[in-house]
């Protein structure tokens, strides 16, 4: 059926115009925009056609013109760029890096009010002109339709790997570097002081399906507030796990003044050692498929050995649960968990973060892992026992570096949102399963008027929240506040409900451990499992695990 009115498309055209070309606001777009009286859609009634500029929506009240003839008669014609560069653009240019085979590959134009001119190519077409005068006066062709720079380019490119910029000059500037899968944002940055800016990245919608073709993106955006809001909003929407951002030369704003300051190897370098976006994400239904699957084929298993046995009926490890470990100083509490992250190691695979301040610096804790892989002591000691090869020593070092990670502030302590993130980074890096809090009182608590009662509650359920969304085990270690005597004047194992913050620790915990000692002369421990959430997992009781003091190793 042959539609022929305005109306069939919900096209709102006043009746007082017949004829030429008029704007409206566009019935698909619009209702949802933030701008929604904005008049985005071009409308020719002679010639019966129409075109969004926001949203692509395009057609013919005849049905007579392909989408290609329609969209090349609504945006601007390629005459309009003038290529022929006076001597002192060319000149500009040179100066910030840029070749003059740059600039004609880009078609870069001037203009008639003495601007440089920036096209952007689409489908063939310019849908848009970027001016800029000099200094640095900016601003674009009214009503064009807004699009990624060099968009035709980074669609055929063959890379999976793409760079964004915040400019034009930018983005030339890592061509010049030999990254031709690079594009940048039409609008710039967001000021820092925008309320409002998400009508600045509507370019994505049609960027979509180019984006999704390229499995790493590095955000390359300037140096500044403005910059960092950019980036953070086009990884949240582009994905953090395909993002990555740069870091500049403290005096470079950009790539373009790296690339004037430094040269085309320092712009490599920057672009080589691109990091990770360490941002939390969401996460939609299906990225659990995986565990959906293997639930419903398996059905609900039981964790994993701690390598001890005489355990395994109380308490195993299962992915997405949170353990505390308490009990009285010197118990053995931090060498017993280094114990099960070697063991797990060993029979697993697991690879293991430690914050762990009380075992800091960090090469008296590997000291330690070391002594319980070789079963042999690393120091020189009055036992009998014999001292460590440093050739065992080093190679077994390099087996561990892909499985032990250390979080090592240079300063200070670290808040646990501080430990999350760089969590979340050793996750995405080294696919890390399991993290050691050790101790709790070392982690930089900011209460922020709150009680310790609340704080604990909060962090704790952010704890457990983490570990569930990344399929991690976590560890805290938290000392008892109150020791209490039985009748004969010996210390009773230390309960969750001693730790400092009360019933927090046991309401949140999925397991709670107790370490205790009843005789100091004799090398036994008692390992307490005074909670269980999941039955899966284990059950209360408690099992007894001999101790070797020369290398610290738990075993039965």
């Amino acid at each position: 059926m042959v539609l022929k009115t305005w109306q069939d498309y919900n096209i709102d055209v006043p009746l007082i115009h017949s004829t030429g070309h008029i704007r409206t606001i566009c019935p698909k777009c619009s209702p949802d925009r933030h701008k929604s009286k904005e008049k985005c859609l071009s409308v020719d009634m002679d010639e019966k056609l129409f075109f969004c500029h926001h949203c692509n929506f395009k057609g013919s009240l005849n049905n007579n013109k392909k989408d290609s003839d329609i969209v090349s008669y609504f945006t601007l014609p390629k005459q309009q760029i003038k290529s022929d560069l006076p001597k002192n653009i060319i000149d500009w240019f040179k100066n910030r890096g840029i070749s003059e085979k740059m600039l004609v590959s880009n078609k870069i134009g001037f203009g008639e009010k003495k601007d440089i001119e920036f096209p952007y190519f689409k489908n063939g077409h310019i849908v848009n002109i970027k001016h800029r005068s000099l200094p640095k006066t900016f601003w674009q062709e009214k009503g064009a339709e807004k699009c990624l720079y060099r968009f035709d380019n980074i669609s055929r490119v063959l890379s999976d790997t793409l760079i964004i910029t915040e400019g034009e000059i930018d983005c030339l500037s890592f061509i010049e570097a030999g990254y031709e899968a690079t594009t940048s944002v039409p609008d710039g940055a967001p000021s820092e002081s925008a309320k409002e800016f998400h009508t600045k990245f509507d370019f994505l919608k049609s960027a979509e399906s180019i984006l999704g073709k390229f499995k790493k993106i590095i955000l390359a955006m300037d140096n500044d507030t403005p910059g960092k809001l950019m980036e953070t909003e086009l990884a949240r929407r582009i994905g953090i796990e395909r993002c990555y951002r740069i870091e500049y030369p403290a005096n470079c704003k950009d790539s373009n003044e790296a690339l004037m300051k430094y040269g085309v190897d320092r712009l490599t370098a920057i672009i080589n050692s691109a990091k990770p976006f360490p941002v939390e994400g969401l996460f939609s239904a299906i990225e659990f498929k995986a565990e959906v699957e293997n639930l419903y084929a398996l059905g609900v298993n039981r964790g994993l050995s701690t390598g001890w046995a005489a355990m395994d009926q109380y308490y195993t490890v299962k992915n997405g649960e949170v353990t505390i470990i308490t009990g009285i100083p010197g118990m053995g509490k931090s060498t017993w968990m280094d114990n099960v992250a070697v063991n797990m190691m060993a029979n697993h695979d697991w690879k293991f973060l430690f914050f762990s301040p009380e075992n800091w610096p960090v090469e008296r804790h590997i000291q330690n892992l070391l002594e319980k892989i070789l079963k042999q002591p690393f120091t020189k000691d009055t036992s009998n026992a014999k001292r460590m090869q440093i050739d065992d020593a080093i190679e077994t070092l390099e087996v561990i570096g892909n499985y032990m990670f250390f979080v090592y502030p240079k300063e200070g302590y670290l808040k646990v949102d501080e430990i999350l993130e760089k969590a979340k980074v050793a996750i995405f890096r080294h696919g890390i399963n399991g993290i050691v809090i050790d101790p709790w009182n070392e982690v930089d608590h900011d209460y922020n008027n709150m009680t310790e009662a609340q704080y604990l509650s909060k962090a704790l359920s952010k704890i457990r929240m983490f570990a569930k969304r990344n399929a991690v085990h976590i560890w805290v270690i938290a000392h008892p506040k109150n020791l209490i005597k039985d009748k004969d004047g010996n210390y009773k194992p230390p309960t969750m409900y001693e730790i400092s913050g009360g019933a927090h620790w046991r309401n949140k915990a999925d397991n709670g451990i107790c370490l205790h000692r009843h005789d100091f002369n004799i090398d036994e421990t008692e390992v307490i499992i005074q909670k269980i959430r999941f039955k899966e997992v284990g059950r209360t009781g408690s099992a007894k695990l001999n101790f070797s003091r020369e290398v610290g190793i738990y075993h039965q």
